[in-house]
């Protein structure tokens, strides 16, 4: 079973790899992709140039091989919409294989705001991180798809291709790309929130310079 990761890792950090692995060694995911986006649709445009960060993002998994930096939404251009993201991922795979997408809490509660949201429901699973106690769907038309397809048993997942809910308490690091950029812009470190080897091609970079 392969799962999916978006973000715009600007950079990415340790928040999103503790993350990453937590999901990955729960579900026991043959493999994950991450897939950092072109351009934003919900939020602010990345900081980064695409190579830029694809580049720290493969250093960064360099050592995970069940981790794998994937850029085709970075090489499709233009808005990264999650629906035409999946749909490629089913020309590749098939329609039967078990698929699952990674999703934090928050955005789960926007779910109703993207673009398609039943047509993404089915064509992957959802696989909710959130912090342990976290209530699960505050919107009640969210709450009516959850009523519909959450799962207890992760095993389920791979019974069937699509279509599913599931909740994963994940390790949740207080951490964010946004601090990490501002401490870079005003000269300071943020070394111990990602790995050295992001860190060092941000200096080299200048990507986040003031």
């Amino acid at each position: 079973m392969i799962g999916l990761f978006g973000g715009t890792f600007d950079p990415v950090h340790f928040g999103h790899l503790r993350v990453a692995l937590d999901v990955v060694q729960h579900l026991r995911l043959e493999q994950l992709r991450l897939l950092p986006l072109a351009a934003a649709v919900h939020r602010r445009q990345p900081i980064a140039a695409p190579e830029q960060r694809m580049a720290m993002l493969r250093v960064a998994i360099h050592d995970e091989p069940v981790l794998v930096a994937d850029d085709r939404e970075l090489t499709r251009g233009g808005p990264s919409y999650t629906v035409d993201t999946l749909r490629s991922f089913r020309e590749e795979l098939g329609a039967e294989a078990p698929l699952c997408l990674l999703v934090g809490a928050d955005a789960f509660e926007g779910l109703r705001d993207w673009h398609r949201p039943l047509d993404i429901m089915e064509m992957v699973h959802l696989i909710v991180m959130q912090r342990p106690g976290a209530p699960t769907a505050r919107d009640p038309w969210l709450r009516d798809q959850v009523e519909q397809r959450r799962i207890q048993d992760p095993a389920s997942l791979r019974d069937q291709a699509a279509g599913l809910i599931y909740f994963q308490t994940v390790t949740q690091l207080d951490i964010s790309a946004t601090r990490i950029r501002r401490l870079l812009a005003q000269g300071k470190s943020p070394r111990y929130l990602l790995p050295d080897a992001v860190l060092a091609m941000a200096h080299a970079s200048r990507c986040y310079a003031s």
